[in-house]
């Protein structure tokens, strides 16, 4: 059986993720997409959508040829949206959703205020705020013609990843840290430098993305490779990585040693500050630019996009291969991919 769906993508990373998405067998994607939101129809288990890693959440979606939400309250409409519902929770093991969500316009509304709790009734679960396991969106069909009921796949979102056991501010989110280690172009002999690792997230999406011949981590700060550690763990990297207190603008590696730079820069916001990274990006990049070998590659993501382009027009020994404008909780930076040139 055939199922509609709708898959929310980071902003910018559209195409990486249909990419990632046409390996799915059944998977058939429409050829016109919005900014972060791709739509499809899947002639295969829904299952095999839970190992996409470029996505943020994935939903299933049900039409009805109604005016008013108030339809759905009767028996025939209540009964489809249960049961797709019921689909969805089948995917699961019994228990693993406990509350339900209901976002739409007028969700306060004394008729979806109804619809709410009869769904929580008949299917046992209880009234949840907006982190609800059990998450249905509601809302007028793009024609305007009738109402589409969508109902989330998962207990939480797919970029909620089940490895960050230990979270720091200012996190890379897991899709991003996946789709940059795609655009390295990754290698299984590759050797992998993450500077300024924090958290880990590049190193972990980097090996979810392919082997490597060998992952370094770098930082400064011990309480961030604790915490890097620890999400390595939980990933089943821990020997795969090799972590350092090393500072980036100052590496003990031979010259051409790496094959990849991967680095997510202190945005200035909420780590770092504009004034230190006015002296922090060009050293890194003449650092990262020493230890890459020719032909090389990095990929960096800034919201200093001013400050890095400045920079790298200062070093020409990189050369500017792609620039991806990424829509991150609000903020817009730019995933730079960078080749390293012979000279």
């Amino acid at each position: 059986m055939s199922q509609r769906i709708e898959i929310v993508v980071p902003a910018g990373l559209e195409a990486i993720a249909r990419t990632e998405m046409q390996r799915i067998t059944g998977l058939r994607l429409d050829p016109v997409f919005e900014d972060g939101v791709i739509r499809a129809t899947i002639h295969s288990s829904l299952q095999a959508l839970f190992q996409l890693r470029c996505v943020t959440s994935i939903y299933v979606v049900r039409r009805f040829a109604i005016p008013r939400p108030r339809a759905l309250l009767g028996d025939e409409h209540l009964r489809a949206v249960l049961a797709t519902i019921e689909m969805v929770r089948r995917l699961h093991p019994a228990g693993t959703f406990r509350t339900l969500f209901l976002s739409a316009a007028g969700a306060e509304s004394s008729v979806l205020q109804r619809f709410k709790q009869e769904l929580c009734t008949r299917l046992g679960l209880v009234p949840g705020e907006e982190d609800g396991d059990l998450l249905i969106r509601l809302r007028p069909a793009p024609d305007r013609d009738g109402w589409e009921v969508l109902v989330r796949l998962t207990p939480r979102p797919l970029a909620t990843r089940q490895w960050r056991v230990c979270n720091r501010e200012g996190a890379l989110s897991g899709p991003v840290a996946y789709a940059m280690a795609v655009l390295s172009k990754p290698r299984d002999n590759d050797r992998v430098l993450n500077v300024g690792c924090g958290s880990g997230s590049l190193m972990i999406e980097r090996l979810f993305a392919g082997s490597a011949a060998r992952v370094i981590g770098c930082d400064t700060d011990s309480e961030a490779l604790a915490c890097a550690q620890q999400n390595l763990a939980a990933a089943g990297f821990s020997k795969r990585v090799e972590l350092y207190d090393w500072d980036a603008c100052s590496l003990p590696l031979p010259s051409a040693s790496i094959d990849v730079v991967l680095a997510d820069l202190p945005f200035g916001h909420l780590v770092g500050s504009h004034a230190t990274n006015l002296m922090l990006y060009p050293a890194l990049l003449a650092e990262a630019a020493r230890v890459t070998r020719p032909g090389g590659r990095a990929v960096l993501i800034s919201h200093e996009v001013r400050l890095m382009e400045r920079s790298l027009a200062e070093l020409p020994v990189w050369c500017v291969e792609q620039q991806l404008r990424v829509n991150l909780r609000g903020l817009y930076p730019r995933i730079f991919v960078l080749r390293r040139s012979s000279s």
